[in-house]
């Protein structure tokens, strides 16, 4: 099996496996518990905690571990939403773009519903959003309470320009959540993190575990609780920690940050050379957010006159994986959001195909697939009636 569907998923490092193995066996205790087996637990959890905090360049207490991307965007919405209501009593407003992951689309259509205003940015047609737009956006009376984008698009890796708005916000006075939960691990966020107030990230999508993840919350933000019960988290995530999760979180975070720019430098050529060859091999396709900066490792390229479904399928049955868009829409019939959003006709955007490479492709399989699908797309076009 070739293996593109990185941003979905991507398979446990090897040196992950390890560092989580013990926690299912001799180290099972709950890092709540007082005693000996508790603070054995304890100690990992917080030496994974500084791991996350390092590779971010904040402090410790910032980092508050979560199920995942999901819940990190979740509660970063509604509970910054929630504390304004609790001091204003006033519903506040939310500020975000039209190409967002659903986890923070669909929490922004529940808040609307609950009588929050939500704006909406458009984007252009590389899926970025205009930065003079949103400020002005921002400027409207009354003025917004939080700003929520995505750094770089799940679909076609596309980057925001999150660290300019980060900084014209904070001179503003108005909080910024970025959801990084795809950027993690492929770019440097440091930056990043000391202008935005809360970021979201997940440990599936650098080579851990499922079901782990982080909310970054700068000093001083106030924030209501998503979920109530005990007083983990420095009581603003209760719930018993995901011990195993959370080690496994920290070595993969460490073993990204190990690799560093030289392994998105390779995964970026490799990325290329498929593009080009495609390009090339294929003829009438088109490259979704090619002309501006993107992850290194994210093509997404629509397939003129062939449904997108036809390809996987065709790619699955001689062991290549890959996806139309966002795993988390896979069950839809529909284009992706994403392309329509940046101005993409229905008919190409069906035809949209994400190859998103990871830790463990290389350059055979890249030119393995270049042998495979050109002639697939021949017979599918040959068929089709799209």
């Amino acid at each position: 099996m070739i293996y593109l569907d990185h941003n979905a998923t991507t398979p446990i490092r090897p040196e992950v496996r390890t560092a989580m193995l013990p926690f299912f066996d001799e180290s099972f205790g709950n890092p709540s518990s007082p005693h000996t087996v508790g603070r054995r637990v304890a100690d990992a959890v917080d030496g994974s905690r500084a791991q996350v905090a390092d590779a971010l360049g904040v402090a410790t207490d910032t980092i508050h571990f979560t199920s995942g991307g999901t819940e990190a965007d979740n509660w970063a919405l509604k509970g910054v939403l929630d504390a304004h209501w609790l001091k204003h009593r006033s519903h506040g407003r939310l500020v975000t773009s039209s190409t967002e992951h659903h986890a923070v689309l669909d929490t922004a259509n529940t808040l609307a519903r609950h009588g929050v205003t939500v704006a909406y940015q458009p984007v252009d047609e590389n899926g970025i959003v205009d930065v003079q737009a949103l400020m002005e956006t921002v400027a409207a009376s009354p003025a917004p309470q939080l700003v929520s984008l995505l750094h770089a698009n799940n679909e076609t890796g596309v980057l925001q320009p999150v660290a300019q708005l980060g900084a014209a916000l904070r001179e503003r006075g108005v909080l910024f959540h970025v959801d990084a939960v795809q950027s993690l691990g492929k770019v440097d966020l440091q930056e990043l993190a000391q202008v935005v107030d809360l970021m979201s990230i997940s440990a599936h999508k650098i080579n851990g575990p499922k079901g782990t993840g982080a909310l970054y919350i700068r000093p001083g933000v106030e924030i209501e609780p998503l979920l109530h019960g005990g007083g983990q988290e420095q009581g603003r995530r209760p719930g018993t920690l995901h011990a195993a999760g959370i080690v496994g979180f920290g070595a993969a975070v460490e073993a990204a940050t190990h690799d560093g720019l030289a392994s998105m430098a390779r995964l970026g050529e490799l990325r290329d050379r498929l593009q080009d060859g495609l390009s090339d091999l294929v003829g009438d396709v088109v490259v979704h957010g090619g002309n501006v900066d993107r992850l290194a490792q994210t093509l997404s390229v629509s397939f003129v006159g062939v449904e997108a479904e036809a390809v996987l399928l065709g790619l699955d049955q001689v062991g290549i994986a890959a996806a139309s868009g966002s795993a988390c829409t896979s069950d839809s019939p529909e284009p992706s959001h994403v392309l329509l959003a940046m101005g993409v006709e229905p008919r190409v955007a069906s035809s949209a195909v994400r190859f998103s490479l990871g830790w463990g492709n290389d350059e055979a399989q890249i030119d393995q697939i270049l042998e495979m699908l050109p002639p697939l797309i021949a017979r599918l076009r040959e068929m089709s009636v799209f």
